[in-house]
């Protein structure tokens, strides 16, 4: 794990410096969007349970009557701009401060809200021995999840029922199975669709 720590702080560097640019336009037009900061804080679970404030740039607004957790394709919440941030995944790049400081990893599972971290058990709680990441194989199959969710009746039951114990599953087998070749290849399947139709098949509810 040592490595993978080492290619965290490497790519989060490099993609900071990259970057750094883009992030602040986007978080520009995300704040005049919305109407409020540019950028999302919000507390998620982390390595060995320890909670965190993961960093995103702001995709939603503040709608009367609108409180459902899980965010479906057409969600009224998300905003012009943050439809475009969400689908390109640009929402996520201020992550990698997240993942500079140790918070997070490239590659592991996706952050739970509190709540349902607190529903692992077994050996489902070995999850947590990890930190999480920005992508990884769950978010890979799962990287339609919006559309899924627009699809059913009950966007929450859906995720609760159906896509989180299947995302459990995916990250269980993520740490049984890590080499840090893998973790590579989910890096490059994270933006080569060809690649990631193969490592990753789309979840499907049928």
């Amino acid at each position: 794990m040592r490595c993978k720590r080492c290619l965290d702080i490497v790519i989060a560097s490099i993609g900071l410096l990259l970057l750094g640019w883009l992030i602040l336009l986007a978080a520009a037009l995300a704040w005049m969007s919305s109407g409020g900061s540019g950028f999302f804080r919000q507390e998620r679970v982390g390595r060995n349970g320890k909670l965190f404030r993961i960093v995103k740039l702001r995709t939603m607004r503040m709608v009367n009557g609108e409180q459902t957790t899980a965010t479906a394709l057409g969600d009224p919440r998300i905003t012009r701009v943050g439809a475009l941030l969400r689908a390109t995944k640009l929402d996520e790049l201020p992550q990698f401060w997240n993942v500079f400081w140790g918070e997070m990893s490239v590659v592991g599972p996706r952050p739970d809200v509190p709540g349902f971290a607190d529903r692992l058990q077994g050996k489902d709680r070995n999850i947590l021995q990890l930190r999480p990441g920005i992508t990884g194989l769950a978010s890979l199959v799962f990287r339609h999840e919006e559309e899924l969710l627009a699809a059913v009746d009950d966007p929450d039951q859906f995720n609760s029922e159906i896509i989180y114990p299947a995302k459990v599953s995916l990250n269980l087998r993520y740490l049984e199975d890590y080499t840090l070749r893998r973790d590579f290849v989910y890096i490059l399947a994270t933006f080569v669709p060809s690649l990631r139709a193969r490592v990753a098949p789309a979840f499907s509810a049928s």
